[in-house]
């Protein structure tokens, strides 16, 4: 058994950036990570810009200027201004070259073909420069950079229409246990609804990871092997649940262990999720998670997350964690290292009740986990408590 200093230290030590290219349509690609640099191949803007609504003028000494057009966003004609002269423009729209000024429509008087600015202005006042943004050629974004939809925003005002991403590790969801039942189907006596898969498909749907197969398994040695053989040599990630302990019917440790898969740790000094296993074969990470939800979901966030992360070249890799102070008392049983439920509000933290593995309810309320040291057996109200933010 480990701490979990070092069972972190070791799953990042051992997940490494999957480094496989996906080319994703733009529009599709929130949330990847980009294998490449993007060069623009556009200037942006691509010809000088108006900033706003008003006038383009051709300097002179004078306040007056005849008006002689007007030029609108989309339009391709370009007016040819002398001295003394201006079009009427609008924001977005081409400034003509001969204009080399834009004097907003707040600050102009219009008499007929004629108008009558407030002072003189600076050249290129209210002109956006071509290129601007961009230069044609220039980086638009960086390699490793993750994509949002601002940047694929970005990326479509480019031109862009497709992108070389990090690909997603493929991922499967292997359930373990006699007992489970999927919901829908009738609930006889001494099964209980499977809700881990769901749990944890939805828990990588909120991290935008989609590319995830489910399988259930009937705790039998021979099938849990055949199973686990399987999705090990289809996906990137395997997420065990339940199976993982030394019971009679618990097989998922002695498949792994036949299947040749290094384990990197079995067993971590923590509550809940004492009986986590991770490993590796050839490329594909396991982890194999508790059977209870609430200690597969801890788990998930604080060991998977990072592999997760890792696996996409992103940093920072753990969840954010930070001080908060505690609006509730709690004593803690026993002398094992704790990760609590808990509601993050305003720099407080209030620990919830129903802190049991097995159940979800207080989970559903939570936004944060608190972890209470081994050697702090209490927590009183306004103590500082290091709170791990949970995604979303």
């Amino acid at each position: 058994m480990i701490s979990i200093e070092e069972a972190i230290k070791l799953v990042k030590y051992t997940a490494k950036p999957l480094s496989k290219e996906t080319i994703k349509p733009v529009g599709k690609s929130n949330g990847y990570v980009l294998f490449k640099d993007i060069k623009s191949p556009i200037n942006m803007p691509p010809f000088r810009q108006s900033a706003m609504d008003g006038y383009a003028l051709n300097l002179h000494d004078n306040l007056s200027y005849k008006l002689i057009g007007e030029v609108k966003a989309g339009d391709e004609h370009q007016p040819e201004l002398k001295s003394g002269e201006a079009v009427r423009i609008f924001t977005g729209a081409p400034v003509p070259d001969s204009a080399n000024s834009i004097m907003m429509q707040e600050k102009v008087k219009v008499d007929g073909n004629k108008i009558i600015i407030e002072h003189q202005i600076d050249i290129d006042n209210n002109i956006r420069p071509l290129g601007e943004q961009v230069k044609k050629g220039a980086i638009a974004l960086k390699k490793h950079t993750k994509l949002t939809p601002a940047g694929i925003g970005y990326l479509t005002s480019l031109g862009i229409t497709h992108v070389s991403v990090f690909k997603k590790p493929q991922i499967a969801i292997v359930t373990t246990g006699n007992e489970l039942v999927e919901a829908g189907k009738p609930l006889t006596y001494g099964k209980i609804f499977e809700s881990n898969a769901t749990m944890l498909q939805n828990a990588l749907y909120s991290l935008k990871f989609y590319d995830i197969s489910i399988y259930k398994v009937e705790d039998n040695f021979e099938k849990t092997k055949s199973k686990l053989k399987s999705v090990i040599n289809k996906n990137d990630l395997v997420i065990i649940t339940g199976g993982i302990s030394v019971g009679d019917y618990d097989f998922v440790g002695k498949a792994l262990n036949e299947l040749r898969t290094e384990e990197v740790f079995y067993k971590v000094t923590q509550k809940p999720g004492k009986p986590l296993y991770f490993g590796k074969n050839d490329d594909t990470l396991i982890f194999a998670l508790p059977g209870n939800p609430a200690a597969a979901l801890t788990c998930f966030y604080i060991y998977v997350f990072i592999a997760l992360q890792k696996m996409m070249d992103k940093d920072p890799v753990e969840l954010p964690l930070i001080k908060a102070k505690s609006l509730t008392g709690f004593k803690k049983r026993g002398d094992r290292p704790q990760f609590l439920k808990a509601i993050f509000k305003n720099d407080c933290v209030e620990i919830l009740e129903g802190q049991n593995s097995s159940m979800l309810q207080t989970f559903a309320l939570a936004n944060a986990l608190v972890f209470i040291p081994g050697d702090v057996l209490e927590i009183e109200i306004e103590d500082e408590l290091e709170t791990i933010l949970l995604p979303n």
